[in-house]
């Protein structure tokens, strides 16, 4: 079976969530003339990044009854749509989270887990923690859905991978940071160097859709980026640009590459769930009485 997939790296305006409504809309019409089946924008895609307190004002509800939201819902009765957002959820808390939304309906719901508060970022003053990192089944199979700091952590991607994800999305609004060279921005080579790593070892394909654009000083590179199970690099956008990435996935590589290296299928994942309890109780036991407990092996 193949797919072709599309990643929108595109410039969202900050805080106008009808004009990256209109952008969203433009982008599925444009990707559907290119036969797109799966099209993935980024990191709140329809509010732009750098909100503060503009998160309040630009929230909105996954339901058929918000008018942004049943746009979308209606846009992906054909393709299947990956959209980022801010959610209120019914007690007005606050959430950076993305859809997956297929045939009219919303399929699975992500709210990231990780928001990180260093450097330049304050996520976690404006916005509550998800608590849930699921995959979900798709007409192309079984996909995981994770939003940028939540895949500079290994266990997101590993809890999805034993979940049966086959597919992890990728969404971000990554900045420019680090040192650069000819090529690229430090921050750049860093994301791909997972993405590439992700693929590798999980067997799976990574799709990854960064934005583009400035807000408040900061730059956002793009270089969108697909990885196959290999860990090949199948399609890449231009960094600094705007543009509509398309790939072909022949997941029937799935199957070759985890035949030849079955990672899968001989992960010992009851060994991991004990010597994490392990860990937990001995760092429990750490924190309480200021002192470790020694553990011996055999």
């Amino acid at each position: 079976m193949n797919v072709t997939v599309g990643l929108a790296q595109i410039n969202p305006r900050l805080g106008d969530v009808q004009a990256n409504l209109a952008l969203h809309l433009d982008c599925i019409e444009e990707a559907a003339g290119q036969g797109v089946e799966l099209l993935v924008f980024p990191e709140l895609s329809l509010t732009g990044y750098r909100l503060r307190d503009l998160a309040f004002e630009v929230a909105i509800r996954p339901s058929p009854r918000d008018s942004v939201f049943a746009r979308l819902l209606d846009a992906s009765r054909d393709m299947d749509v990956v959209v980022g957002f801010v959610e209120a959820d019914r007690r007005q808390k606050f959430y950076i989270s993305s859809a997956y939304l297929a045939r009219g309906e919303l399929v699975h719901l992500h709210r990231k887990v990780y928001l990180p508060t260093y450097g330049m970022f304050d996520e976690g003053r404006y916005f509550a923690w998800g608590d849930a990192v699921r995959a979900f089944d798709t007409r192309f199979g079984r996909v995981g859905l994770l939003i940028c700091e939540d895949f500079w952590h290994m266990s997101p991607p590993y809890l999805l991978w034993l979940d049966g994800a086959d597919i992890l999305i990728l969404m971000s609004s990554s900045p420019g940071r680090g040192l650069a060279t000819e090529q690229k921005i430090g921050s750049a080579r860093w994301v791909e160097h997972i993405n590439q790593a992700y693929a590798s070892i999980f067997t799976n394909f990574v799709i990854h859709t960064n934005r583009t654009g400035f807000e408040d000083g900061v730059n956002f590179w793009g270089g969108s980026t697909v990885y196959d199970p290999e860990g090949v690099l199948l399609a890449q956008g231009p960094h600094y640009e705007d543009g509509l990435v398309t790939a072909r996935l022949d997941l029937n590589q799935l199957r070759r590459t985890r035949i030849r290296l079955p990672l899968l299928r001989d992960e010992r994942v009851e060994l991991t769930m004990r010597e994490l309890r392990r860990i937990v109780d001995w760092t429990g036991d750490g924190q309480q009485n200021g002192q470790g407990r020694k553990t011996g092996s055999g």
